[in-house]
């Protein structure tokens, strides 16, 4: 039985200005309880008010917004029947929990905040994609529901499948993306993660909360954390412009990203996507692509899938991403798929991916 889990992330703009400063969660704090996930996954249960988001000078009267006015921007994690491929954690009242981090993780994020290829670039050399993108409107947020699938990622691999929002002007770009990710140079291991992406003023940003910037609210549910796969699982995720919508379910508040992060988005931005990425090792091969598989036409279930694309527009109003002028995305018909489709229980959706190997091109 396929497991569904409702999940989404908030571009709330709120008062804050970013800082380009590394930080993490073992600072000169106590936490007052600990989470140990796996050998080398921890969690910090910190004081909500001395998070690593706030640790900057320009926050010391920055006000946080516990209970964002809409649901839909907060974080869920719902499942059909019980199971969830998140691990349980509860922080006590007034605490959340921060992923501890070591020097290394710090480099590394920083390495790969540098390198970060985003999805308003152009082609970068080992990076490949397969997915869709709209640039032709203004939007206040994106959602998708996708498939998360084992994969055998090397050490200096990368494999993403993820939906973003953002606007360029100038060479600039703003940007926000959230998914999951197995990338073994950065988190150490070849499990998949969940995560949280941003580039905001002057091209600063980073993964989840590895520098000041995203606020964490959820006392159980961290922006990143290692992910179980009990069986074909579908992930939800949302990435939307606080406004004053109706929620559509009960929901898990993580956090957000306020909006003095970032100089091209305040009146909402001005491309939506969502897709797989991947990236090649040093010596040029390419990982597998969401499940490994080509995309076969007549087997849905063959590869792995986006459904359900929708975004929601200047007016705040809720449609399907092909309501306007779609753009396909796929730079390497050799070693990946991408096959689009419409279905009524499935809303716009797309099959992805493929094995990748030693001549996908640069």
């Amino acid at each position: 039985m396929s497991t569904g889990v409702r999940m989404a992330l908030p571009m709330i703009f709120l008062l804050l200005l970013f800082s380009a400063s590394l930080v993490h969660s073992n600072q000169s704090m106590v936490p007052l309880k600990t989470f140990n996930i796996s050998e080398n996954v921890t969690y910090d249960c910190i004081d909500i008010y001395k998070q690593p988001g706030l640790d900057h000078p320009l926050l010391k009267d920055h006000t946080i917004h516990k209970k964002p006015s809409v649901s839909r921007l907060e974080f869920n994690n719902q499942t059909s029947n019980n199971e969830t491929y998140m691990k349980k954690m509860r922080c006590p009242e007034g605490t959340v929990p921060i992923l501890r981090t070591s020097k290394e993780y710090i480099n590394n994020t920083q390495l790969f905040t540098e390198k970060y290829i985003h999805p308003l670039s152009g082609d970068s050399p080992g990076t490949h994609i397969a997915g869709v993108r709209s640039r032709d409107g203004t939007y206040r947020g994106v959602e998708a529901w996708f498939s998360l699938h084992n994969l055998n990622i090397g050490k200096d691999q990368a494999s993403y499948s993820q939906i973003y929002i953002g606007s360029g002007m100038n060479n600039q770009v703003n940007f926000i993306q959230a998914g999951w990710m197995i990338n073994p140079s950065l988190n150490g291991d070849t499990n998949h993660w969940s995560y949280g992406f941003w580039k905001g003023k002057d091209g600063k940003g980073c993964y989840n909360t590895a520098c000041p910037g995203f606020v964490q609210i959820s006392q159980e549910v961290p922006i990143a954390q290692p992910l179980d796969q009990p069986g074909e699982v579908f992930m939800h995720y949302s990435i939307h412009q606080i406004t004053k919508l109706i929620p559509k379910a009960p929901t898990i508040d993580i956090g957000y990203w306020p909006k003095e992060l970032f100089d091209l988005m305040g009146n909402g931005a001005n491309m939506v996507g969502v897709g797989g990425v991947v990236q090649a090792s040093r010596q040029g091969l390419s990982p597998p692509m969401g499940n490994g598989n080509f995309p076969e036409k007549e087997k849905r279930g063959s590869s792995a899938q986006f459904k359900n694309i929708e975004v929601v527009n200047s007016n705040y109003e809720q449609c399907r991403i092909d309501t306007f002028p779609i753009e396909n995305l796929l730079d390497s018909p050799k070693c990946y798929g991408l096959s689009i489709g419409k279905v009524k229980l499935l809303g716009f959706f797309f099959n992805y991916g493929g094995p990748g190997g030693n001549s996908c091109g640069a």
